[in-house]
């Protein structure tokens, strides 16, 4: 591996996880007249915004690469119109994550954000499980052994280290299915993208774009039609920008690391998301890391890094 992409892939894994550990800060911190749903419904609409340029970019490079390599214009036709073939995939992909989107603000609202952020490293669990059940990738049983130890971390940090039940906070129990739905999606996606029927750009912004327009086409079958001067509220607008723009570069960096390095080293460089998320609500929320957040967030680190290095070998 070339050492200038190596560091491009560090330096845009780091910025990637500085973004994702800001977003449960600013879903907290929003006033609270702005609700779950609204508020989803403009990060996903905002981040369709942020990814039609460059999807527009992409496919403008992707016309000119036929004009000089025409021996694979096939090929490049595939990425061009391959959403075709894969409408009823994109609507089901719009459901989901509009779906997701308004159940994650709920979540953090209800759990807070050290412990949904903790809940969120869940994502790995189920792409293990969907990447096995649909895509027939293989499981060892050192993954097995540590899929368990970090749902211990991760019990032990949530309940204080009590193992008490009663003390799993409903918010994290539906950012767990939230990590579920992502990944459901996520393992959903690869093979169109092995298939080269779309590219990374096109599925996010296809994905947002819809999910964008569920939400706020449905949005008044909720609530009431005079909740629509919330969106010409300049602090409003402001948390709507801001979460906008945190979730769309934040998916754009990621994309961008995982073009100069491995996606094993990629998940092991964002896994300490917990601890920096910990440190921003401290400072913006005055919430408390205890022993039991900080033994947790090891031991699920841990995992992770051994359970994506098994992945790597095998």
């Amino acid at each position: 591996m070339n050492n200038e992409n190596y560091v491009k892939g560090i330096i845009f894994a780091l910025i990637a996880l500085f973004l994702v550990s800001l977003q449960p800060i600013v879903a907290i911190a929003r006033p609270m007249v702005i609700d779950f749903y609204i508020f989803a419904a403009m990060t996903c609409l905002i981040q369709a915004i942020i990814f039609l340029p460059l999807m527009l970019i992409e496919r403008k490079k992707i016309k000119s690469s036929i004009q000089i390599e025409p021996l694979n214009s096939q090929d490049f036709e595939l990425i061009l119109n391959g959403w075709k073939k894969n409408k009823k995939f994109l609507i089901y992909l719009g459901i989901n994550f509009a779906i997701a989107q308004a159940l994650f603000f709920i979540a953090y609202q209800l759990a807070g954000a050290i412990n949904g952020s903790l809940a969120q490293q869940t994502t790995i669990i189920f792409g293990l499980f969907f990447g096995y059940i649909i895509n027939h990738d293989k499981i060892s049983k050192i993954q097995i052994f540590f899929v368990f130890v970090l749902f211990f971390g991760l019990f032990l940090a949530i309940t204080q280290g009590s193992f008490n039940l009663l003390e799993f906070n409903i918010g994290v129990i539906i950012m767990i299915a939230i990590a579920a739905l992502w990944m459901l999606a996520h393992t959903l996606t690869k093979p169109i993208l092995d298939r080269n029927e779309m590219t990374p750009t096109q599925i996010v912004f296809a994905r947002n774009i819809l999910s964008g327009l569920i939400l706020i086409s449905t949005y008044f079958i909720f609530f009431p039609v005079g909740n629509i001067k919330m969106l010409f509220d300049p602090i409003n607008l402001f948390f709507f920008i801001s979460m906008g723009v945190l979730y769309g570069f934040d998916v754009l960096f990621w994309y961008k690391c995982l073009n100069n390095i491995e996606v094993s080293k990629a998940t092991i460089l964002v896994s300490p998301m917990p601890i920096l998320v910990a440190f921003f609500a401290f400072i913006f929320l005055g919430e408390i890391f205890t022993i039991f957040h900080l033994i947790g967030t090891f031991i699920i680190i841990f995992s992770i890094a051994i359970i994506v290095r098994e992945k790597k070998e095998d």
